[in-house]
């Protein structure tokens, strides 16, 4: 069966075509890409015709970075995200709690402190709300968590409890614990919420896959675990994937990839197929700015002793690229500061001298904060500076008060890492921003802070345009995990995964974009998603 989609504004991101009317798919392939006319003819008498009506026609959206399982566990979690004073915080605790039986941990959350002044909150602000349920909520970008009395105890984490590198525990005055836990500090909390059922996993799951089905998104890059993987794969075998998931697992584990690779778990081929993909590799160098934990050369300007802090020292980092880079495993490294980005640049660098030249594609993922004179390096190493537009827009609130206003200057570089020739990725981070390509676009192309405090943009050197940002979620972004022969494009033979949207983005005010509607999302041919 042939399904003809004609009478639209097509964006191919194809450079040999960029425009065109309409486009014909057999099975889950694109069979032709042309005028409404000759893809009427193409598609013969029997064929299933859409009429798009004038709508705008364009590869699938792909997402280089979320956390797919927790981003849909989070819809039904406690909503913190947009809480703005102290009383609404708690409320919405004290109400949750009552939803769920006592003893229930309540997780999630995704506050940020910035919207109530930037207090941080504490466990007193909460114990009397919860008293007999432990709640362990995080800050939106999940480098700081907030744990009540119950929680703590529950963890066994008491006053005198040691200092954990590469972390924080926060004190009061006193020496007491505020309930408050900064990277690697928060594994003192984590391993004692319970697991959750492979029901709820497999709920998750299929809640995630609905809601960026909404969003025009057709594939994820999944920066997640072995269990992530492991309800990837239950979905991948019952054949219940509608989005395509390319899951990396984290770096220190390399060598049980390489082990899983060989034995063809995931196919003949061992990397699994269009649905489900392994081979990519997540690690961390710092921790976030807004946790004051991501690693700077300089201090922070509102806080001139701290220059933030390494999540994994350069020695381990080293080893573990090393030995994932000899395997012929795919890396990508999150880098908040810009210590911390000339540090993972340093080791690929390294790697790339020491192993000699082939097809990488080494990534940064954030690649948030960067000093002036390392913005060529990722052209020069080919790393994909793999970026989530939303960030921009959210942290320019209030960054410039942390790092001052030189350092602002290349935060979300966009437009400088274009001009030195470096691939720009982009994606949301969902869940630690909304997962909505649109929203993303608007914020490259503008930059206007959420807060409209700067509406000609913030840093508004760094924008690009709409066209550069729709490459960036399809292109480049296939490129990002070595499927820029199957999708990202609108072109014969590749994958029929499509996104409609009501508007043509490229004809509009760039401050209409935000208002842009997702109409059908296709994915192999089959409509996943129609409003």
């Amino acid at each position: 069966m042939t399904l003809a989609l004609v009478n639209a504004r097509v964006w191919t991101g194809d450079s040999g075509r960029p425009d065109a009317e309409a486009v014909a798919i057999s099975g889950d392939r694109i069979s032709g890409v042309g005028s409404s006319d000759e893809i009427r003819k193409m598609a013969g008498p029997g064929a299933t015709t859409i009429d798009l009506g004038g709508r705008f026609l364009i590869p699938g959206f792909i997402d280089t970075h979320v956390h797919f399982v927790d981003g849909g566990f989070r819809l039904a979690s406690v909503q913190l995200r947009d809480a703005r004073t102290r009383e609404d915080f708690v409320s919405r605790i004290r109400a949750f709690a009552t939803t769920v039986p006592e003893g229930t941990w309540i997780t999630g959350g995704d506050w940020d402190h910035t919207l109530w002044g930037g207090e941080l909150p504490r466990r007193d602000w909460i114990d009397a709300a919860t008293p007999k349920h432990p709640v362990w909520v995080n800050r939106l970008d999940g480098h700081m968590a907030l744990a009540n009395t119950a929680a703590l105890d529950a963890a066994g984490v008491a006053r005198g409890v040691r200092d954990v590198g590469g972390g924080e525990i926060v004190r009061d005055r006193r020496g007491e614990l505020t309930g408050l836990l900064k990277d690697n500090a928060m594994s003192l909390v984590d391993p004692k919420v319970p697991a959750r059922s492979p029901e709820l996993q497999d709920r998750s799951l299929e809640a995630a896959m609905r809601y960026v089905a909404a969003q025009g998104v057709t594939s994820v890059h999944n920066m997640g675990s072995w269990g992530d993987l492991d309800i990837f794969a239950r979905a991948w075998r019952a054949g219940r994937l509608p989005t395509r998931i390319y899951a990396a697992v984290p770096l220190d584990s390399w060598a049980r990839l390489q082990e899983t690779v060989a034995s063809r778990t995931y196919g003949p081929e061992g990397r699994g197929d269009a649905w489900l993909r392994v081979g990519a590799l997540k690690g961390f160098v710092d921790g976030s700015l807004g946790s004051h934990t991501a690693a700077f050369h300089e201090p922070f300007t509102d806080a001139p002793r701290d220059r933030g802090l390494f999540v994994n020292e350069p020695d381990k980092l080293y080893a573990w690229v090393s030995g994932a880079d000899k395997a012929g495993l795919h890396v990508m490294v999150h880098a908040i500061g810009d210590r911390a980005n000339a540090t993972i640049l340093d080791i690929y660098e390294r790697v790339i001298r020491e192993h000699g030249a082939r097809d990488r594609r080494f990534r940064i993922e954030h690649a948030q904060h960067l000093a002036p004179g390392d913005i060529p390096r990722f052209a020069s190493l080919g790393v994909i500076a793999s970026m989530q537009p939303y960030h921009a827009i959210d942290d320019g609130r209030w960054a410039t008060k942390v790092i001052g206003a030189e350092r602002s200057r290349t935060t979300y570089a966009f437009r400088s890492l274009l001009a030195a020739g470096a691939s720009l990725a982009f994606g949301s981070d969902w869940f630690v921003a909304p997962p909505t390509p649109l929203e993303g676009i608007y914020a490259a192309v503008t930059r206007r802070t959420l807060d409209g405090v700067n509406p000609g943009g913030w840093v508004p050197e760094q924008k690009i345009t709409v066209e550069e940002a729709l490459v960036a979620y399809t292109r480049t972004a296939a490129y990002a995990s070595f499927d820029e022969t199957q999708k990202g494009v609108i072109a014969p033979g590749m994958l029929a995964d499509l996104t409609v949207v009501d508007r043509d983005l490229r004809q509009i005010a760039p401050d209409e974009i935000r208002s842009a509607r997702i109409v059908r999302t296709i994915v192999g041919g089959k409509t996943v998603f129609e409003k």
